[in-house]
C-alpha cells in the first residue's frame, strides 16, 4: 500500500450495509445513492454499499455508482467467505461482487471456533481453507480486500491461537487490511488496547519472517455495551488505521461505532488525520441530511452534531460562556458546523434573554427596562405552563412585543370550528370559518381538515395567502398536546406546540389554554407569523 503519514487515518463508513440493518430503518436504492454522494463530498475515504449476492437492490446500486461514480471515495461491497467444501471459483456469491465492478472487496469470516463448529457446522481447517481460498481468487481477479475478523475479540479471548491463525489465513492469501470486529459489543477499551497491541506484535513477527508485507489493522465495533466510540478510539491509539462505522451510530441492536462522534474526536482531540477541514465542518449537516433521508428523528442530545451539544439554559452557565465559551465548551461547535444556542426557560437568568437578543441583532444591557420585563413576563408565562424552551419562535415574538418590534401582519377577530363524527366510520370532518382582517381589510375565510386544528390552519392559510403569497411555502410539519394537569378531568390545561417549515428552516411554537382549541390557534397563528417574520427579514438583508 501507499506509504502514508503517520497521523494518517482511514475511515471506512458502513451506513449503507450495516447501519441499514437498525430497526425501523429501510432506505430506496434512491435514497442509498444520496447518502453515498453525501458521504463522498463529506471525505470517507471507504463506502460500503452493501451485499449484491444477497439483495437485488444492492445489486442495482452498484451499477447505477457505475454510471454516476462518486468523486472520492472507494464504493466496497460486503460479502462472506465461500461456503464449507466448495471452491470459490464455483461460489455464485463471489460472482455477485466480482460484477460490482469495484477496486476493493470487503469478505468477512470466523475468527470464534464457537461460530465455526455450532454456526458454520465445519471444521477448524476448513474454516481456515474457506478464509484463504476465498481471498486468494479475488485477488486472483484483481480485487484489493479487506478481510474484516468476525466476533474477533470474543474469539481471540476464548480461543488465542485460533484466532490469530484465522489472520495468518487472510494475511498469506493476499488481504491487504485485517479488521478486527466487536460483533457483539461487549468489549472493553483496556481489553481492545491490549488485544490490537497483541496482533500487531504478532503481525511483526510471525509474517515478517515470511517475507510479506504485513496489512494494516483496523476496527469495527458495536455499541452494545455504550463503548462504540471509546474501543474505535482505544483501537486506534493502540495502533489500528482503519476505523469503521456509521453515520448518527446507525445498526443492528444498539448500533455502531458513530462516526459523527469518532471523526471529531480523533481529530480534534487526537490529532489524526481523517477529513478536510472544511469536510468537518460539514459533519453537523451531513448528519442531519442522513437522518431525513432514513426518515429518523435527529437525536438532538447526540455530542458534536445534536441540536442540543452546545445548547446552555442555567443563566449562570450562559454568562460564563458569553465571556469565555471555553468555560462550558470542549470544542468551538463550527468546526463540526454546529452552532451555539441560548436556551429560555423558567431556570433563564437575565444573561440567556441578553443573549437571546443578540443572536436576533439586538444590543441589550441589564439595565434596560424592557429586558427584565421580557424576563419577567417570560417566567409569568411558563409559570402558566408555557414552555419556551421547545418554542423558540414564540420566545422571539414575546420579545418584539416588549421592545415594540412586533410588526402585526394578521389580525385574527374570531374563528369557529365545526366538527362531524360520522356514525360507524373512523374518520372525522373537520370545517374551520376564520375572520381576518389585513391591513384593515375584514376577510372570511372556511376551510375543511381532517381535524379541527388542521382545518383551523387551512382556513387561515387561505385568507392570507392573497396577501402573503410566501405562506403557500409554509407547512405544519409537527403537531403535539399535552395536558398538564390532568387531575382536574376535561377542565384541565392544555399545551399545544405547533413545529411549522419553509423548506429551509422549522420552528416551534406554543399555545396554552384551557380549551385545546384556543391553545392550538394560538401556536398555529403564531406559526405564520413567525414565519413571516423571517421571510422580511430574509428580504432586508439581501436589500443593498
Amino acid at each position: 500500500m501507499t506509504i502514508t503519514p503517520s497521523n494518517q487515518l482511514w475511515l471506512y463508513d458502513t451506513t449503507l450495509r450495516d447501519g441499514t440493518q437498525r430497526e425501523g430503518l429501510s432506505v430506496s436504492i434512491e435514497d442509498k445513492l444520496r447518502i453515498a454522494h453525501k458521504l463522498d463530498e463529506l471525505g470517507i475515504p471507504f463506502i460500503e454499499g452493501g451485499w449484491p449476492g444477497a439483495n437485488p437492490k444492492d445489486v442495482e446500486f452498484f451499477w447505477q455508482l457505475q454510471k454516476n461514480p462518486l468523486k472520492q471515495a472507494e464504493v466496497v461491497p460486503f460479502c462472506s467467505t465461500r461456503r464449507p467444501h466448495t471452491q470459490a471459483a464455483d461460489e455464485p456469491m463471489l460472482q455477485a461482487i466480482l460484477a460490482a465492478g469495484t477496486r476493493w472487496v470487503t469478505i468477512f469470516g470466523k475468527s470464534w471456533d464457537l461460530h465455526v463448529t455450532a454456526g458454520l457446522k465445519t471444521s477448524l481447517e476448513e474454516n481456515l481453507a474457506m478464509i484463504g481460498d476465498t481471498i486468494e481468487y479475488l485477488r486472483s481477479q484483481g480485487r484489493r480486500v479487506i478481510y474484516d475478523a468476525e466476533h474477533w475479540f470474543d474469539g481471540y479471548k476464548q480461543n488465542p491461537d485460533y484466532a490469530l491463525q484465522t489472520l495468518n489465513a487472510a494475511v498469506t492469501a493476499g488481504a491487504e487490511w485485517l479488521v478486527l470486529c466487536d460483533t457483539n459489543g461487549g468489549t472493553l477499551p483496556h481489553e481492545v488496547s491490549q488485544i490490537v497491541e497483541l496482533v500487531i506484535c504478532h503481525l511483526s513477527l510471525v509474517i515478517s519472517q515470511e517475507q510479506k508485507t504485513i496489512p494494516q489493522i483496523g476496527i469495527h465495533t458495536h455499541n452494545d455495551s455504550e463503548m462504540a466510540v471509546a474501543n474505535a478510539l482505544a483501537a486506534v491509539m493502540a495502533g489500528a488505521k482503519m476505523v469503521q462505522g456509521t453515520i448518527n451510530g446507525y445498526g443492528e441492536r444498539c448500533g455502531n461505532a458513530n462516526l459523527c462522534s469518532v471523526i471529531p474526536n480523533l481529530q480534534l482531540k487526537l490529532g489524526y488525520s481523517c477529513i478536510g477541514e472544511h469536510q468537518l465542518s460539514q459533519l453537523t449537516e451531513a448528519s442531519r441530511f442522513v437522518s431525513e433521508v432514513v426518515n429518523l428523528a435527529p437525536d438532538e442530545h447526540a455530542p458534536f452534531v445534536g441540536l442540543s451539544a452546545f445548547a446552555h439554559k442555567g443563566g449562570i452557565h450562559v454568562s460564563a460562556v458569553e465571556r469565555n465559551p471555553l468555560t462550558y465548551e470542549h470544542i468551538q461547535p463550527e468546526l463540526v458546523g454546529n452552532h451555539r444556542r441560548i436556551i429560555i426557560s423558567e431556570q433563564s437568568g437575565l444573561s440567556n434573554v441578553l443573549a437571546k437578543a443578540r443572536t436576533w441583532g439586538i444590543e441589550l444591557d441589564k439595565d434596560h427596562p424592557q429586558a427584565r420585563q421580557i424576563l419577567q413576563r417570560m417566567k409569568e408565562l411558563e409559570s402558566q405552563g408555557y414552555q419556551f424552551e421547545a418554542a423558540e419562535a414564540s420566545f422571539i415574538l414575546l420579545m418584539y412585543e416588549a421592545l415594540s418590534l412586533r410588526e402585526i401582519f394578521f389580525e385574527v377577530k374570531g374563528f369557529q370550528v365545526h366538527c362531524d363524527l360520522v356514525y360507524m366510520k373512523e374518520t372525522t370532518n373537520s370545517l374551520a370559518t376564520v375572520k381576518v382582517a389585513v391591513n384593515g381589510k375584514n376577510i372570511l375565510e372556511a376551510a375543511e381538515g381532517n381535524g379541527p386544528v388542521a382545518a383551523l390552519d387551512a382556513a387561515l392559510r387561505k385568507a392570507l395567502v392573497n396577501f402573503y403569497p410566501q405562506i403557500a411555502n409554509f407547512e405544519l410539519t409537527d403537531y403535539k398536546v399535552r395536558i398538564l394537569n390532568g387531575n382536574t378531568g376535561t377542565s384541565a390545561k392544555t399545551r399545544a406546540l405547533v413545529e411549522s417549515g419553509n423548506g429551509q428552516q422549522r420552528w416551534t411554537t406554543i399555545g396554552v389554554s384551557s380549551n385545546i382549541l384556543e391553545a392550538s390557534y394560538q401556536a398555529v397563528v403564531e406559526g405564520l407569523e413567525y414565519g413571516l417574520l423571517l421571510h422580511f427579514q430574509a428580504e432586508k438583508a439581501l436589500k443593498p
